[in-house]
């Protein structure tokens, strides 16, 4: 089961290492998260938790007949996979953690999480000021810390995802190595109320780092040498998660499946086979 990032970005579709995947004998499943891509936008904004993610997952299990998952989570979605797996040990046979995002975002203060932006050349800045200087979207950013429902109001999802998925066109390729190719562009589309409030609603969950260290799931974290996210949120993975084994991957940042898929793929396959 992979997780997309985000919250609230969905890729399009199985990833390529799906086909290889399922040669090996496994069943290969992705989804997009409550309130991003194809799936349901809420009406009532503030519904959008890590617990309700977390009991979509444990629905999404349930109805396919599964006893136990294989978690494979990328940015947030191994934050994800971290809190269905404090939630629910017994449910997952591995876990696989790329490019990780924050296991609690509280043992953080000081944000944890980097800037790709500061990567981002000087015209893809203009680019995202230009976005966000719309006297709407400064209203909707002021508005949602304060009424979220107010915010939806103003600005619908229509609208409010059309500027996420912009802004994530613009930022694409900040997360890569230098000299990385660029990204392709896919059409399903990011989510942005699900984006804020999950984020928010992630800076008040309780530690699940406890439940983690007493959870005996093979586990697996694989991070780019070049990540933008810094290297000690991947290792406090390791040191959490008994047993659990951390992979750099050299040449490669955010998105290691893409900029080195061979390496992924024969790194995700031997974990999974082991």
């Amino acid at each position: 089961m992979f997780l997309h990032g985000g919250p609230g970005t969905p890729g399009e579709g199985l990833p390529e290492v799906a086909a290889d995947l399922a040669a090996a004998g496994f069943d290969v499943y992705a989804y997009d998260q409550l309130g991003a891509g194809r799936s349901t936008r809420l009406r009532d904004v503030t519904g959008y938790t890590v617990a309700r993610q977390v009991a979509d997952l444990e629905a999404i299990r349930v109805r396919l007949g599964a006893d136990r998952l294989i978690l494979v989570g990328r940015s947030w979605g191994a934050s994800l996979a971290a809190q269905y797996l404090a939630a629910h040990p017994g449910r997952v046979a591995k876990a696989v953690f790329t490019s990780p995002g924050l296991i609690w975002p509280a043992a953080w203060p000081d944000g944890g999480t980097g800037d790709p932006w500061t990567r981002a050349t000087p015209e893809q800045r203009r680019e995202r000021d230009e976005l966000f200087s719309n006297p709407r979207i400064l209203a909707l950013t002021v508005l949602q810390g304060i009424d979220p429902e107010a915010a939806h109001r103003l600005v619908g999802d229509d609208e409010a995802d059309e500027l996420l998925h912009r802004f994530a066109v613009i930022g694409k390729d900040t997360g890569t190595c230098l000299g990385a190719a660029p990204a392709p562009v896919h059409d399903n589309r990011q989510g942005f109320y699900v984006n804020q409030l999950t984020v928010a609603d992630f800076a008040t969950v309780e530690d699940p780092r406890p439940a983690l260290r007493r959870t005996r799931v093979p586990s697996l974290i694989m991070r780019g040498t070049c990540d933008f996210i810094p290297a000690p949120v991947a290792a406090e993975y390791r040191e959490v998660l008994p047993g659990a084994t951390l992979v750099d991957v050299p040449a490669a940042g955010h998105a290691i499946a893409a900029e080195q898929p061979e390496v992924y793929t024969r790194t995700l396959l031997t974990f999974l086979s082991e």
